[in-house]
């Protein structure tokens, strides 16, 4: 994959990681402080975390292609980076109320459902992708067969 088509997969996870981290805060937030009341600068929150957490999946860039173990290394530091960003971003913040455990559990889960979330998204489009180029190929094989 060259810079170009990288970036653009990232672009791709902004957003995917925005909608997400969106739907995620409302139902942490319902759960957990149902009561509270925010300002429109708020709105801009998922923004931020979404665009915090897509550095760290920077480290899966490499020129070459990874093999399969090399891959699963980048991938477990990849979350380990993410957790620890999110989790960063929670226990700075006044807002949330990281002395409770079950909130700063729920945040780590949310953040690894949010990781799977993405994956199975990003594997479900490849495969796609995959299925309709292995069709064209298919048919221009049998046009020139004929």
């Amino acid at each position: 994959m060259d810079l170009k088509q990288f970036l653009a997969q990232k672009l791709s996870l902004f957003f995917m990681l925005t909608t997400l981290i969106t739907i995620v805060i409302c139902v942490l937030g319902l759960c957990f402080d149902g009561d509270a009341r925010f300002g429109y600068s708020e709105l801009l929150t998922p923004v931020c975390i979404a665009a915090l957490c897509v550095i760290p999946t920077l480290v899966t860039w490499s020129r070459r292609e990874l093999s399969p173990r090399e891959m699963k290394a980048r991938m477990a530091l990849e979350l380990v980076l993410i957790e620890a960003v999110v989790l960063g971003i929670a226990f700075a913040s006044p807002v949330i109320d990281t002395s409770r455990a079950s909130v700063t559990l729920a945040i780590a889960g949310s953040v690894l459902a949010i990781y799977i979330l993405v994956r199975l998204f990003s594997w479900l489009y490849d495969s796609a992708q995959a299925r309709e180029l292995n069709d064209e190929l298919a048919r221009l094989q049998q046009l020139h067969e004929d």
